[in-house]
């Protein structure tokens, strides 16, 4: 009985890792990395989502605001079995679209309105931060495992 309920829950199944190498470029629109798998127990993956969001922020204090964008997403589709002592790496390949803001915008014309612009965005405390989420579906489990991974662009 508690090991039926353990597998619905996904306790001691599958535990999944996101893999990103450092120097990646934001101005790509292309992070690649993988995902590891492991389990104390046959699974069968059915298929996982991996997704980067970009969390805006300006402002300061009570004034500040503060958004959230999906950025690419990815399906991988994949059915495959995870067994015990064998870890399954998967990688992956994500195309996505950098947002850029109307400062952004007027600051890459020249060099002289992207020093401005450098300056606007540290008036206004702008800046993005980045993560990686991804999660697994695993046949017969209520709880899908997932992971999330701070992402550092280069330049």
């Amino acid at each position: 009985m508690i090991e039926k309920v353990k597998h619905w829950l996904g306790i001691e199944g599958v535990k999944m890792e996101l893999h990103i190498p450092e120097g990646q470029h934001l101005r790509d629109g292309v992070l690649q990395g993988s995902i590891h798998l492991q389990s104390m127990h046959p699974q069968t993956v059915t298929g996982m989502r991996v997704v980067l969001i970009e969390r805006y922020s300006r402002g300061r204090g009570e004034e500040q605001r503060i958004d959230e964008y999906e950025l690419g997403t990815l399906e991988i589709g994949d059915t495959f079995e995870v067994l015990p002592d064998t870890p399954v790496d998967k990688p992956f390949l994500l195309k996505f679209k950098p947002l850029n803001s109307e400062i952004d915008a007027w600051g890459n014309k020249n060099v002289i309105t992207g020093q401005l612009a450098k300056a606007a965005r540290w008036l206004e405390k702008a800046q993005s931060q980045y993560r990686l989420e991804a999660e697994a579906r695993v046949k017969g489990v209520a709880l899908n495992p997932f992971d999330k991974k701070k992402v550092n662009f280069q330049g």
